[in-house]
Order: C-alpha cells, then sequence, then structure tokens
C-alpha cells in the first residue's frame, strides 16, 4: 500500500463508463486500486494514466465474471488482501428488450454477472471487511429497480435484487462499522444503452446524466452518509417518505388470519381446526366421509 493511501478500492466493470470513472476519483482521493474487467487493452491502458496521473498504486486484474474460475480469482483476492477497504459492484449488463423478444439465454447471462457474480464478490468482501475492522462496499443498481416496467423486466429484477441485498448487508453490518451504498443510477451516458440495444443518444437529453456527474454525486452521498444515493432525486425527502412507508408497510404484513376484505378469516380458521369426518373413526375403527 501506498504512503497515504486510504487502502485499496476494487471496482468492478472498471475499464469504461461508470467504472472508469470511479477509478479515477477513488484514486484522486487517495485509494490505491484493483480493476477487475473483461477488456484487457482497455483496462491496462486506464491503469497506467492513473498510475502516471495520481502516483496511486493500479493493479489491473483482467477478468470474465461470468468464468466461474477467473470469478474465484477475484473472490480469493477480496479475501486474502488486507489492503483493500473497498468494494465497488458496478459490473453489470442491462437488456431493453420485452420479455417476448428476449433471448432467454442472455437473461441468464445477464443474472449470472449482475446477481451471482455480484454476491459472491459480496460474500468474500464482507466477512473480510468485518474481520479487518473496516471496509465500505458501493452497489451500482439502478431506478428500475422501483420502476421495472420501465425496461426488461430481467434487468430491473436483477437491480431490486441489489437494493434488497443492501438492505440486508445495512442491517446485519451497520454495527460492525461496515459502510454499505445503493446507488440507483437513472439513464447514464455509457454505452450500457447501446450494448443493451438502445443507444444512450436516442434517449430524451433532458433524462441522461453524464458518468462524471453520476459518480461525484454518488462520492458525495457516500461521504453525506446515505445508505441510499439518487443522483437523479432532486427532492431527496420523496426517497425518505418511500422508504419509511415501506418500512412502516412491512411490520403490518404478519397476521394469523386473512385479511377481512377476503371475507375468509376467523370462521374459516375455526372450521378449519374442527374435526372432520373423514378424519374420524367409529368404534369399529373405520373411517367415514
Amino acid at each position: 500500500m501506498s504512503n497515504s493511501s486510504k487502502g485499496t478500492a476494487l471496482i468492478t466493470g472498471a475499464s469504461r463508463g461508470i467504472g472508469a470513472v470511479y477509478a479515477d476519483r477513488l484514486s484522486k482521493r487517495g485509494y490505491d486500486l484493483i480493476l477487475v474487467a473483461s477488456g484487457q487493452a482497455r483496462l491496462k491502458a486506464l491503469s497506467a494514466r492513473l498510475t502516471s496521473g495520481t502516483g496511486r498504486s493500479v493493479t489491473p486484474l483482467p477478468t470474465d465474471l461470468n468464468n466461474k474460475a477467473e470469478l474465484a480469482r477475484v473472490e480469493a483476492t477480496l479475501r486474502d488482501d488486507p489492503s483493500i477497504t473497498m468494494l465497488v459492484n458496478n459490473a453489470g449488463t442491462a437488456s431493453v428488450a420485452p420479455l417476448l423478444n428476449a433471448d432467454v439465454e442472455k437473461m441468464d447471462a445477464m443474472i449470472a454477472l449482475n446477481i451471482t457474480a455480484l454476491t459472491r464478490l459480496t460474500y468474500a468482501a464482507a466477512p473480510a471487511f468485518v474481520a479487518r475492522g473496516t471496509g465500505t462496499i458501493i452497489n451500482i443498481a439502478s431506478v428500475v429497480a422501483i420502476s421495472p416496467e420501465t425496461v426488461n423486466g430481467v434487468y430491473g429484477a436483477t437491480k431490486a435484487y441489489l437494493i434488497a441485498l443492501s438492505h440486508s448487508l445495512q442491517h446485519e453490518l451497520a454495527d460492525k462499522g461496515i459502510r454499505i451504498q445503493a446507488v440507483l443510477r437513472g439513464a447514464t451516458a455509457t454505452d450500457l444503452w447501446e450494448i443493451a440495444g438502445l443507444p444512450w443518444q436516442n434517449l430524451p437529453a433532458s433524462i441522461v446524466m453524464s458518468s462524471e456527474d453520476m459518480v461525484d454525486a454518488a462520492l458525495v452521498g457516500l461521504d453525506q452518509g446515505e445508505p441510499v444515493t439518487i443522483p437523479g432525486l432532486h427532492d431527496g425527502d420523496e426517497w425518505t417518505r418511500f422508504e419509511a412507508a415501506r418500512r412502516a408497510l412491512s411490520q403490518r404484513f404478519g397476521n394469523s388470519v386473512p385479511a377481512p376484505r377476503y371475507g375468509i378469516g376467523g370462521p374459516a380458521a375455526a372450521r378449519s381446526n374442527a374435526p372432520s369426518l373423514s378424519r374420524v373413526g367409529n368404534s369399529t375403527g373405520e373411517i367415514h366421509g
């Protein structure tokens, strides 16, 4: 670890777009870097530029996170490298295709990257951070997690998973000194859109944020201690109210009888507990009903 380093940040999907901006910003904040991405040439060029420009230690780690052996290598790095203090789960893919037009194999690959690989990296990092007594996990989600009707439903579902995982981690690890931040980005000017089949240039300019602005806002949110950061939401109180309503509603789900609107509450429960002829035998041991 370099002198005065804040530790090492491991960033996935680091060779372009949001991941590359995180690499730039975190290196300027004093982090050494491990950059994980599948684009080897682009990754090495970025690493060289950041090392030259910031003086930080930058290690490129070319990896296909959908390859189990290569994923396992990154997991081992997170578990075993004591310098790592931050994991940025940024790698992911998207789709804008409707369900009936989507290739299920591509959906399966998206789940493998957006959910399975991310989960395994998180399971490697979180216990290691707890053991080291420090650590931050940043999960790059999306506003489609709470608006799944907007684009492809599988993509939205993978991001909803990420919010649920982040909430759970925040609940479990808050008293252990580990910080978890979920970043719900909106439409961002990256080639993710083009790969998904809809270039961001075709979207209304009024809804598309630059990668630089998105990451800068997310890092300010991290500095301010936000568990969930939504760079494009101008009235932050709207999320506060949404989250408060969600938590309040979750306390009202558990009841031993169905809601009165279904008309099958107490009496039905009582009937289900009463002996039935089909379960009661006569004195000769025969069953009637």
